[in-house]
């Protein structure tokens, strides 16, 4: 029998209706629904916190991390099921594949489109399917949504009311349930072993800008008198940024003197951002700004935050960035 500490967050799959609407309930609401489907496994269950996910913030982050590593030292736990409301469950999950180093056992989060008391619910599944995940024995932390199972740092909600919410982003799911059982693609989970760790130093004052053909460049100049210490962008296409009338690059060589690190990925959901193909990318590659690639929003912005928990040296930063440390970005081999 497989042992699983459940951590509950709060969430729509807590959730029950009241005058202001949904709101979410504590851990007894989930657990007096999981039924027979979970009789083959020893389950505890701790309550976190009962939030909506849109007020899970950093400061939330770090006491998911801390409970979760606290289950690695002093549980003897086969794996972690975390629920959690899926407005910001890809910035959770994106966070804690950074801020848990070598975790020893599966880590998955899960939670739902609909209550776990509604009758057509699909939150019943999605615990199904993020249980027989945290008991595969294989480590990482990941998503388990709609029968698949997703790589933390790839997973984007990309639905707000179908079931199929969670898509992973630019990299195959690492796990598929059907009838043959759960599916793992061997090739994509991260590699096992290490010795555990917990970091959960970081820093919040990243901003993420999506550019719009009228973005005034003078945001870049009031996001750096603000104080802010690192920006992401979401560009046009393969990274362009533009350069006429607007000209952006201008403000992204302030950014570089004042050693502000700057991410440029793609606002495209899917494939991977280039700046060197077009001159709208080499002139900001000229700046000095970090390539994203094939980057989720998500990964990039809650990496930046970790990294600058560790460093504010841009070169430190860039170097970061050039390696995958979770899954979370495919870095072009070159010549």
């Amino acid at each position: 029998m497989k042992k699983i500490l459940m951590l509950t967050t709060g969430g729509t799959i807590a959730s029950i209706p009241g005058a202001d609407g949904l709101a979410p309930r504590g851990s007894d609401e989930i657990k007096s629904h999981l039924g027979s489907g979970f009789d083959g496994y020893e389950v505890t269950t701790r309550e976190i916190f009962t939030l909506d996910s849109t007020n899970i913030q950093p400061e939330e982050w770090k006491i998911i991390a801390a409970s979760i590593y606290e289950g690695f030292r002093t549980g003897g736990y086969d794996g972690i099921v975390v629920t959690h409301g899926t407005d910001t469950m890809a910035y959770t999950a994106s966070m804690l594949c950074f801020m848990l180093k070598n975790p020893p056992v599966p880590v998955v989060l899960t939670g739902s489109q609909l209550p776990i008391s509604q009758p057509l619910t699909d939150a019943v599944l999605n615990l199904r399917c993020a249980f027989a995940m945290a008991g595969s024995g294989r480590p990482g932390v990941f998503v388990a949504f709609d029968r698949k199972i997703i790589l933390g740092c790839r997973a984007v909600k990309v639905r707000t009311t179908g079931f199929d919410a969670f898509e992973s982003v630019n990299c195959p799911p690492v796990g598929l349930i059907s009838a043959a059982g759960l599916s793992l693609r061997e090739e994509g989970l991260p590699p096992a072993g290490g010795k555990p760790a917990l970091d959960t130093t970081i820093d919040t004052g990243v901003f993420l800008l999506k550019l719009t053909p009228c973005t005034s460049p003078s945001i870049i100049d009031m996001l750096i008198d603000s104080g802010i210490r690192g920006i992401v962008i979401e560009a046009f296409g393969a990274g362009g940024i533009q350069f006429i009338r607007r000209d952006f690059v201008s403000r992204l060589e302030r950014a570089a003197r004042e050693k502000i690190p700057v991410v440029v990925c793609s606002q495209c959901l899917y494939e991977s951002s280039e700046l060197s193909i077009y001159q709208v990318g080499q002139k900001a590659l000229e700046q000095g700004v970090i390539q994203g690639y094939d980057m989720t929003s998500e990964a990039a912005v809650t990496k930046l935050m970790w990294a600058l928990g560790r460093t504010r040296d841009v070169a430190e930063i860039r170097e970061l960035f050039a390696h995958s440390l979770a899954g979370e970005i495919n870095v072009p081999q070159t010549e």
